[in-house]
């Protein structure tokens, strides 16, 4: 017996032995090609792989009968794509071939012989081709140097110790199935700025950063004209233009990508080799609506928790597949007889006419589209200030809740009066899909057809019942696959906006069961948390917030999507039962107020106060007038100015207005928000609140930052001591804290004084926007 089982387990040790050999054997597949070697289409097994089998190189399918020759992740679900050599020109599945050429040339060819991509390296004596660890196709000579490599052609991917070059472009692909190239790309622009740019058949924009902001606001610099730009291993990814940033699980470990998605995005994903699949660890400061084309020329994107497409009324979607075909007009555009239809909170941006701008009436700007046949609507906001946007096209077409411009799109008379009847009468929407629907004619002849319609009745009263029974066991079964779907919502929003949505039950563990306490302001109290991937957060339980679950998530899922340096970032939040809760990234060094306010303030030297003075004018700046749905603070103060660990300022806490029940980025409030001492003379008059209350606030911190002196504990109102101070002998330096020791720029002292003083005037209309402000703090003067 004893001898059998020995012979058994021999056996099976033999059996896993051969089969882990050959699995091994066809993972390796080859190491080289050499002249006169090919791969074949029709043969699953020709493939290159790198010498630790990081990727692989070979025949990719991309269609049902097309091929593209590919280099993937082979660990990766789906074998995930990092280059390609025929993106645009497929071949066929039966015999089209790799051949590396006697004469030193690696060309890939079709079913009749014809060369379809070739590498141009004629009589280079190339000796070998292989796939490198790093990701990289290269072809050798006999002293190991490259003679021409993948890396130095792009196609949506950027792999770490690849460089993106002045002559590179990152392209994305057409579509989620779709791997030709598509309209957007990733490159260095002219101006030497890595760019974002929607490169379509007709138009031509750039989306990120920001057209309309100044690069330097989002420290970018234009005067390296080297231009390159490389991701390390770590996930640190660096460009002579100062675009830097990291992995949110940055360090050795993880396989990574840079990619460009057929969406506009670019996002960095990290590899989970146990199975398979990507996790977003970086995402590009973009709201998705800003990225051009997304939904075509007249198409609108609106957002949401989830960004859609539409169409207005009069059009028609071009293409059922492809919403970047846009929409196309019902209707033979006449120049004659045309009227408007409106769509509020809604604009199309750019493609102004000359005749476009500010003081016009409502009246004026209308009749003067009219007049122009080349106008194909117009855009107009009700602030006051009479601004008119007339439109040649209308493409890069967005909605978002109380934007302030609502938008009139040119459409025959007739399609405009249709438009307006439907809103009227409030036309509900047919639910074609119920399928279960009995039509019952009323009887009229004779008692046996109305004991018939009895019987008819009882039936169909019978199936009521059964339909309730079913939608009873229906509702059961929807609460126990809850989690399931919850699981893949936060799937979506990772994916969507960069954060995610968590349970009370992970928070209560994160936290400790809300042991630690690290602060405590006017919506609730704030505590220190690690998640089960190890990073430290700071969790935030809301109070008096009394928003439904639905309502809730959309306002947060429009916080969660703004990304800027100078702000706390939010991974998540929870909305259970009666739970709301904001998850934030921990800033290891607190609040500014304990820095400035403290006995010691050896860490805070003038240069650090000037960087906080700055960081938090952009912050601010960014909120006010650049992110997705412009946002006031309304608590403004050191409290609220979080330090991260080389004391860069990241403004906290915006947002909770909104929660709180802000409407707008000009609002009524039905109470006071904020902290006594940093409210604007607005406040207290009851007036109408814009982001001018903000600016006042800023213009205290700044006078507490000089100075040193917290509003909170002065004696005298602080802005009457200052201005006492600078009329007297001892000007300016008189205001400046004492524990600096008079090591400060005199400039910049001066300069914050005057900004500070600025912002603090009395009549709102006098005080400068923030992005005002920057720009005074940036200038060197």
């Amino acid at each position: 017996m004893e001898v059998l089982l020995q012979f058994i387990f021999i056996l099976l040790f033999f059996s896993s032995f051969v089969t882990e050999t050959s699995a091994s054997a066809k993972l390796q597949g080859l190491q080289s090609l050499f002249p006169r070697d090919s791969l074949s289409v029709e043969n699953e097994d020709d493939i290159l792989v790198s010498p630790n089998g990081t990727f692989s190189a070979g025949f990719y399918k991309v269609g049902t009968n097309a091929y593209c020759f590919s280099i993937w992740f082979t660990n990766s679900a789906n074998r995930t794509v990092t280059w390609m050599a025929n993106r645009d020109k497929p071949v066929q599945g039966e015999q089209s071939n790799l051949i590396f050429q006697k004469n030193g040339n690696l060309v890939l060819t079709d079913a009749y012989g014809t060369i379809i991509w070739e590498t141009n390296t004629f009589n280079q004596d190339p000796v070998s081709v292989q796939l490198q660890e790093t990701g990289n196709l290269v072809l050798l000579n006999q002293t190991g140097g490259i003679i021409w490599g993948s890396f130095d052609s792009p196609t949506d991917t950027l792999l770490p110790h690849q460089t993106l070059r002045k002559a590179n472009i990152l392209v994305s692909a057409r579509g989620p199935n779709n791997y030709s190239s598509g309209y957007y790309n990733f490159h260095f622009n002219d101006n030497n700025i890595l760019s974002l740019i929607y490169n379509g058949p007709e138009i031509s924009s750039v989306y990120w950063p920001n057209p309309d902001v100044s690069v330097f606001t989002y420290g970018r610099t234009p005067y390296d004209s080297s231009r390159n730009a490389t991701l390390d291993e770590l996930g640190y990814f660096m460009s002579t233009d100062n675009l830097n940033f990291k992995a949110t699980d940055y360090g050795l470990g993880p396989k990574r990508r840079l990619t460009l998605n057929y969406d506009g995005m670019l996002r960095l994903y990290s590899l989970n080799e146990s199975n398979g699949l990507w996790k977003i660890t970086w995402l590009a400061n973009i709201n998705a609506c800003d990225v051009r084309g997304l939904c075509g020329q007249n198409g609108i994107c609106v957002y949401g928790p989830k960004a859609s497409c539409m169409c207005p009324p009069g059009f028609r979607r071009t293409d059922p597949s492809d919403w970047s075909k846009g929409c196309s007009p019902e209707f033979n555009p006449n120049c004659n007889n045309s009227e408007f239809v409106q769509l509020s909170h809604t604009d199309y941006y750019g493609y102004d006419l000359q005749n476009t701008g500010p003081g016009k009436s409502f009246g004026s700007c209308k009749n003067a589209c009219l007049a122009d046949c080349n106008c194909k609507g117009f855009a107009y906001q009700y602030t006051g200030q009479g601004n008119c946007y007339l439109k040649s096209i209308l493409f890069n077409g967005y909605q978002m809740p109380n934007y302030p411009s609502v938008m009139y799109i040119r459409v025959p008379s007739q399609i405009a009066t249709t438009a307006r009847d439907d809103v009227k009468l409030n036309i509900p929407a047919l639910n074609c899909s119920q399928r279960n629907v009995v039509i019952i004619q009323q009887p009229t002849e004779n008692n046996d057809k109305h004991s018939y319609f009895k019987y008819l009745i009882g039936f169909v009263v019978s199936i009521g019942i059964v339909e309730l029974i079913c939608i009873n066991f229906g509702w059961w079964f929807i609460k126990r696959i809850h989690r399931m779907r919850e699981v893949v919502d936060m799937g979506y929003v990772a994916l969507a906006v960069g954060f995610k949505r968590f349970t009370y039950d992970e928070l209560k563990k994160a936290t400790k069961n809300f042991k630690e306490e690290i602060g405590k302001g006017s919506f609730g109290a704030v505590y220190k948390g690690v998640l089960d991937d190890g990073r430290v957060v700071a969790v935030k339980r809301l109070e008096r917030i009394s928003q439904g679950e639905a309502e809730f998530w959309a306002e947060v899922s429009i916080i969660g999507r703004i990304n800027h340096m100078n702000l706390v970032r939010m991974w998540g939040f929870c909305a259970e039962d009666k739970h709301r809760i904001l998850v934030y990234e921990y800033m290891k060094n607190g609040s500014f107020d304990k820095f400035l306010f403290s006995n010691s303030s050896e860490s805070l030297v003038w240069t650090k106060r000037f960087d906080i003075a700055l960081g938090t004018a952009k912050g601010l700046s960014y909120l006010h007038e650049e992110c997705l749905e412009w946002i006031l603070h309304c608590d403004i103060k050191p409290q609220n100015i979080l330090l991260d660990d080389q004391l860069q300022p990241k403004v906290a806490d915006f947002g909770l207005s909104k929660l709180a029940g802000m409407k707008g980025i000009n609002s009524h409030f039905s109470k006071v928000r904020g902290t006594r001492g940093y409210l604007a003379p607005e406040w207290i008059m009851n007036q109408e609140i814009t982001s001018k209350a903000d600016v006042y606030s800023y213009g205290i911190v700044l006078l507490e930052l000089v100075s040193g002196r917290s509003v909170l504990g002065c004696q005298d109102p602080l802005v009457q001591w200052i201005e006492e101070k600078i009329k007297q002998d001892e000007g300016i330096e008189g205001v400046a804290d004492p524990r600096l020791n008079g090591d400060y720029n005199h400039k910049q002292l001066k300069k914050l004084i005057e900004v500070a003083l600025l912002c603090v005037r009395g009549d709102k209309k006098e005080r400068p926007d923030m992005s005002h402000v920057v720009s005074i703090l940036l200038r060197d003067d």
